[in-house]
């Protein structure tokens, strides 16, 4: 893959193979911990349904571990979301050097 672009922003904008590969890590990070997330819900759920004094005690280390868990899936799509702007801005300064040739900037009124 690396060496590889990928020209499917719309903008004509090329991104290296190993951005992508970055990116779909992270995706795959952030899936992996959403679905142990639902796994936890679904254990503090039935164990608060339960009443019974362990597994309610217990939830206190799971809602914990879930509120980790959050806080790494924010730190990920903030990661992500930085280099986005940064390819974009790349790509951005790459296209106003001279490369674009009929395209204009649509700017918001």
């Amino acid at each position: 893959m690396e060496g590889d672009t990928f020209s499917g922003l719309g903008n004509g904008a090329q991104i290296d193979g190993r951005v992508l590969q970055t990116f779909q890590t992270s995706f795959v990070q952030v899936q992996n911990i959403l679905d142990q997330n639902r796994l936890l819900i679904n254990e503090i759920n039935q164990n608060h349904e339960s009443k019974i004094p362990d597994n309610l005690s217990r939830n206190v280390g799971l809602i914990r571990e879930l509120n980790n868990n959050i806080k790494r899936v924010v730190d990920l799509y903030a990661d992500l979301s930085g280099n986005f702007s940064k390819i974009m801005d790349a790509s951005s300064e790459d296209n106003s050097s001279g490369s674009r040739t009929g395209h204009k900037r649509i700017r918001p009124a």
